[in-house]
């Protein structure tokens, strides 16, 4: 249940992310739920993206919010506040995955998903959730982090290479082979 508390004063709402940044590094709590009301949605369906279920998401995002409550004097530039939350994220999601046993596959990816009533409609997008799901799978770690990273969490491309420690160019690579390989794995599917 929310409290009076859990929402940032009106006055939040239209700061820019680099002021409440700014403000939050500085321990002003209210700066930082504000920022969390902002892209809290995001980093969940990004996270839930990654490690299958929205209970595991849940508990995954609190952790990488609290983490990033614990570590914001280390964020260099308070204007790149969103790409930096999305990463302490994905570190979480990533780190969530590996604890899991090796035989899992990725989980579909339907966490994010609202529901619908018709039945055809539910069948045919979790069928292609599936196919989206395995063609993920085949793909290579590094190559999958990439996709997630900028297709989920849509972070840019010098985000994802700093993310990664790789070059820029590295990244359109790896980009550009995942997306092809997801878009022959999922010919059938146009």
């Amino acid at each position: 249940m929310s409290s009076r508390r859990d929402i940032p004063s009106p006055d939040l709402v239209e700061v820019a992310d680099e002021i409440l940044a700014e403000r939050a590094i500085g321990g002003d709590a209210d700066a930082f739920k504000a920022l969390i009301v902002r892209y809290g949605s995001l980093i969940r369906a990004y996270v839930a993206r990654i490690v299958g279920s929205l209970t595991d998401a849940d508990d995954v995002t609190q952790e990488a919010l609290y983490t990033a409550w614990r570590r914001l004097p280390e964020l260099r530039d308070p204007a790149a506040v969103k790409p930096w939350l999305m990463r302490v994220a994905s570190r979480h999601a990533f780190a969530h995955l590996r604890h899991r046993p090796p035989t899992e596959p990725l989980p579909i990816l339907d966490a994010a998903y609202p529901s619908t009533t018709e039945p055809e409609t539910v069948a045919v997008r979790n069928a292609q959730l599936t196919a989206l799901s395995q063609a993920l799978d085949n793909l290579p770690d590094q190559e999958r982090r990439c996709w997630l990273l900028r297709e989920v969490g849509e972070l840019s491309y010098d985000d994802i290479a700093k993310e990664l420690d790789i070059p820029r160019s590295t990244v359109r690579g790896k980009l550009a082979r995942a997306r092809a390989s997801i878009h022959a794995q999922m010919e059938g599917w146009r």
